[in-house]
């Protein structure tokens, strides 16, 4: 049975503490008058040798003015004069914009910062679930002694998923546009004809419904499936397994659906305008990526402390070839996405793209080379797969070319090119992270770590591939 050690402990506290005062001091940070935004952009303009487009444009316009003048002369000096004024007052209102919309981009960036790490770890657990679900209908016999490490990683995702539902709903309009009531208020300058027409899917009260309901289902199949597997372990029949076997089936059924609806309503909605059919089958892919990931890095630390005996190189081999395997499903779902989209380029769908690849060419690309380039090359090989500092080596890439992917879902909508991977960021991680550790290590450390009646454990303990 494993003890969860004090070092470990201490380890996510500090990790958790670490990152409130990150998350604090990133909130404090964020919080720019207008004055000090208009300051920063003028300094930001002085140190890059020019003006910025709206000065330079308002002194093309103010030079074009002068020739008109200089030709038609003093006879049409008034007209002249209230055309000046009006491009002065032109150019002074784009200015106001600019600095309004750069410092409401400086506002969000903690807030998604804040969600993006949250919704990263709890698809963690997220797809743990899932996968343990398809180890029971699949009825696998190679991985009931990693049961146990699922149960505890899958103990995350009832409190990781309220936070992230309370997280977005505390930030609001600051994350999700439609939560702004101008948006459907007519009357509004504010007033978004195409948020307006979705007003009844999106909307502050069916967001929160349909979240509970996602986060009560799963938290349901996840209680009782646990309560049988533990249950299985005092019994002489099989009973308790045949019930998890037919919950795991139904679970699953349901689960892709939710999975679905919650990616679009949690992550595609911060972009109302645009939408994707295979959205829900690419996040999915991503999640399920990760959550394999995190089962074979805490089994590889288990074992090193010397648990689980019977736990072996082909166990591992499994873990790495599912690891490869959906790693090559979210590339085939991410190609398949982008290629249609920018084929057929229509500007309302194309954009997503191109903002992008304009704005965010570190991230995006550097998030296709560790969830593609690197898993293929580094866990292509089968020998490969059975080396432990290897399979911790592809995975920490794998995890961070995952979080880069949800950072480029999140971030473009809310911040704009204003982005920055700094203290915000690096906050949110460490404190979900150490809350993640203190959270599923707890859990494994309350019951046995073999699921020893399982009908299929013998099969598992002598598994070679």
């Amino acid at each position: 049975m494993y003890t969860f050690s004090n070092r470990l402990k201490i380890t996510a506290i500090v990790l958790i503490i670490l990152g409130a005062i990150g998350i604090t001091s990133g909130f404090m940070s964020s919080d720019k008058t207008y004055e000090e935004v208009e300051q920063m952009l003028a300094a930001e303009s002085h140190h890059g040798g020019g003006h910025d487009a709206a000065a330079s444009h308002g002194e093309t316009k103010g030079h074009d003015t002068h020739k008109a003048e200089t030709a038609h002369g003093e006879s049409h000096t008034s007209a002249s004069s209230h055309g000046e004024a009006k491009g002065s007052h032109d150019k002074v209102d784009e200015h106001r914009k600019h600095v309004e919309h750069v410092q409401h981009a400086i506002h969000n960036r903690p807030y998604s910062a804040l969600y993006i790490a949250a919704f990263f770890f709890m698809m963690i657990a997220l797809g743990v679930l899932a996968f343990y679900a398809v180890q029971y209908a699949a009825q696998a016999g190679w991985s009931p002694l990693l049961f146990r490490v699922m149960e505890g990683i899958t103990y995350y995702l009832l409190p990781g998923a309220l936070i992230v539902v309370a997280i977005a709903v505390f930030a609001g309009d600051h994350i999700f546009v439609w939560m702004n009531p101008d948006m459907v208020n007519p009357e509004s300058e504010h007033f978004d004809k195409l948020v307006y027409g979705k007003k009844g899917w999106l909307n502050t009260t069916g967001f929160v419904i349909r979240a509970l309901v996602f986060i009560g289902g799963w938290s349901a199949y996840r209680y009782f499936s646990r309560k049988f597997s533990l249950a299985q372990d005092e019994a002489s029949d099989n009973k308790n397994f045949k019930k998890t076997f037919r919950i795991s089936a139904a679970f699953l059924v349901f689960f892709l659906y939710t999975e679905s609806m919650m990616s679009w309503d949690w992550i595609m909605s911060v972009d109302p305008h645009w939408f994707s059919t295979l959205f829900g089958w690419y996040v999915l892919a991503g999640m399920m990526v990760c959550g394999i990931t995190v089962i074979a890095l805490i089994t590889m630390y288990l074992k090193g402390k010397g648990l689980l005996p019977h736990v072996n190189d082909s166990h591992l081999h499994d873990l790495a070839k599912f690891m490869f395997a959906f790693s090559i499903f979210w590339t085939y779902l991410w190609f398949s996405q982008f290629m249609l989209i920018w084929y057929s380029n229509i500007p309302e769908e194309v954009t997503y793209f191109v903002t992008r690849i304009e704005d965010y060419k570190l991230p995006f690309f550097g998030m296709l080379a560790m969830n593609f380039i690197f898993p293929l090359l580094l866990l292509m090989n089968s020998d490969y797969k059975r080396i432990p500092w290897f399979v911790v080596m592809a995975g920490l890439v794998i995890l961070g070319g995952h979080y880069l992917d949800i950072f480029n879902m999140i971030m473009p909508a809310t911040v704009g090119d204003h982005w920055h991977i700094g203290i915000p960021e690096i906050s949110s991680v460490l404190f979900f992270a150490g809350l993640f550790i203190l959270i599923v290590f707890y859990a494994i450390s309350k019951q046995p770590l073999t699921a020893k009646r399982n009908p299929f454990i013998k099969e598992s303990e002598h598994f070679h591939y």
